[in-house]
């Protein structure tokens, strides 16, 4: 990730939260902590934070604030578990065809999609903007948009409205990535997310869940749907044993790649 891409995220994360520690903005942004303290520094001697001890604040709320929602930031996500992301992504894209018409929920895990999906010809419906860009220019694929509102934290079109592109399409499949994945079904960060890949799911004949092993097992307070509605699992090896055993017992057809 870019300076510039970590401290615009970093003054997002604080727009959000009001203050944050440089523990959890470390965690948040996947960077070190003297990287993180260095970013502070200059954002403070920008005037675009207020640094305090162990963290940071923000200066004052915008008087129209963007709108943003929970979740965390895709170019940090797309930097943890990079090549066992991609080990699962091409999994995924083995098991589409050509011609055929799938849907892929924006995430890191399904924007690895993009490097095995080049030389394909398929008709792709997804709500992730930075995929799209990548297929649209590095590929002869078909890509569908639906309407909606920007996020750039997550990098992804959301829109709240039920009359959109999406009530047209018809895709075999829906790929998407999940913060946690357990007996209680697959989990999410917001509830316009959830509202949103509601009506993705509802356009897809199967839903297939990318989840490396730092997910599985994972639970959360928002459900985005319960392990019924789920086809199949792509995970790695260091997942979990029991609980893929117990998916497998839900019905769920689990596909493990190789997680060293």
């Amino acid at each position: 990730m870019l300076e510039k891409q970590r401290q615009q995220l970093i003054v997002e994360l604080l727009e959000e939260n009001t203050y944050a520690s440089v523990i959890m903005l470390c965690e948040q942004l996947n960077a070190s902590e003297a990287t993180i303290r260095r970013d502070l520094i200059k954002l403070a001697n920008s005037k675009k934070i207020k640094k305090i001890r162990g963290g940071a604040e923000v200066l004052a709320a915008s008087e129209k604030p963007a709108r943003k929602i929970s979740g965390s930031a895709f170019l940090a996500s797309k930097e943890r578990y990079t090549d066992i992301k991609r080990s699962i992504a091409q999994k995924a894209v083995e098991l589409c065809a050509d011609n055929e018409s799938i849907i892929i929920n924006g995430g890191s895990s399904t924007y690895m999609m993009a490097e095995f999906l080049r030389h394909r010809k398929m008709n792709i419906l997804t709500n992730s903007f930075v995929l799209a860009q990548e297929l649209l220019e590095n590929s002869e694929n078909q890509i569908t948009l639906p309407g909606g509102e920007i996020y750039r934290k997550q990098s992804i079109i959301l829109s709240s409205f039920d009359n959109d592109t999406t009530q047209n399409y018809h895709g075999s499949k829906m790929f998407m990535g999940t913060p946690g994945i357990s007996e209680f079904g697959v989990m999410e960060t917001d509830p316009l997310l959830i509202r949103a890949e509601q009506k993705l799911r509802k356009r897809a004949e199967k839903l297939i869940v990318l989840a490396d092993s730092s997910k599985i097992g994972v639970k959360g307070n928002l459900i985005f749907s319960a392990l019924a509605d789920v086809d199949m699992v792509i995970t790695d090896s260091l997942a979990d044993g029991s609980t893929l055993d117990a998916f497998e017992k839900a019905g769920i057809k689990v596909v493990i790649v190789d997680g060293e």
